[in-house]
């Protein structure tokens, strides 16, 4: 009995250690920061002086990825940024199970832009006869991942300019961060609180505003046609509606036309239509290509 005593207690004992390990330590966060993870945004994030910069959070480790974690620290020091060498339980707390790479970074959030402040200072330069300009608007996109995804593709093919309407959309977080690539931490994002005023002064301005849709049966009284018989000949918005509901009918109104994407073979009812970050980067490509056959 006694020896069964001693066992329970050991094992007891060994299950209380193991809880204890996997307990992962509390880190408090200054109050209104939050915590960006993943190499991309970390990286991007302290070469830039968007945010406000508290401590860097760095997984001890060892080999390759040695290199990396290196890179980060000298990073850090040209900014004065803290580093901290934590094990990886405590990264997983920090970004909430979160695909970090081994690197979480203690930041103030970053905002959107207000248009009607920023607009008008800029028009002089943007505004030139002789370069193409095209702004990508997005109408309610509520997915932190597909906003991710927009920006990344809008930054990387060229897009200008990044407008978000503000009712129901998602805000710039960590995970838009992540999804972005760390697209986020260098390319500014807007918003209005009125899209379809700022779409109606665009079109009075000169610029051509296209919306999208899935078929052109869902097109309301608004010529449609396929993204690659679009001609860019003035300075174009696209607008990219939601993802469950696409473009609110008021918005299709002020469109000029409608682009669809010309699918490569006959589809199964309930398949017919694209992710929307999938969409936008193809008709974006679409357009853009055009800037590029322009400049050769």
């Amino acid at each position: 009995a006694h020896r069964e005593s001693w066992s329970w207690r050991e094992g007891d004992f060994l299950k209380a250690r193991k809880s204890l390990e996997r307990k992962p330590l509390s880190i408090r966060r200054t109050k209104g920061s939050e915590i960006l993870f993943g190499i991309a945004p970390c990286s991007l994030a302290l070469s830039q002086s968007r945010r406000d910069l508290f401590r860097l959070f760095l997984k001890e480790s060892s080999g390759s990825r040695r290199l990396v974690m290196s890179e980060f620290v000298l990073q850090a020091m040209a900014r004065g940024v803290p580093v901290h060498h934590v094990k990886r339980r405590e990264l997983d707390a920090l970004c909430r199970g979160q695909v970090h790479q081994g690197v979480c970074l203690e930041a103030t959030p970053l905002g959107f832009k207000s248009l009607e402040e920023t607009e008008k200072p800029n028009l002089g330069d943007e505004e030139s006869p002789n370069r193409q300009l095209i702004w990508l608007v997005l109408e309610q996109i509520q997915d932190p991942m597909n906003l991710g995804a927009l920006l990344r593709s809008a930054y990387f093919l060229g897009v200008d300019r990044v407008v978000t309407s503000q009712r129901n959309s998602c805000p710039l977080t960590p995970t838009v961060s992540k999804a972005s690539s760390g697209a986020m931490e260098v390319f500014d994002v807007y918003s209005t609180d009125d899209l379809h005023s700022f779409l109606k002064t665009k079109t009075a301005e000169g610029w051509e505003v296209v919306g999208t849709v899935s078929t052109p049966e869902d097109a309301e009284n608004v010529p449609v046609m396929s993204c690659l018989e679009f001609q860019w000949n003035k300075p174009v918005i696209v607008v990219i509606g939601s993802e469950g509901d696409g473009l609110s009918l008021e918005t299709q109104l002020l469109c000029h036309r409608m682009l669809t994407i010309p699918p490569g073979r006959a589809l199964h009812p309930g398949i017919e239509s694209l992710n929307v970050s999938v969409a936008t980067g193809i008709l974006l490509h679409s357009i853009c290509s055009q800037k590029l056959k322009h400049s050769d």
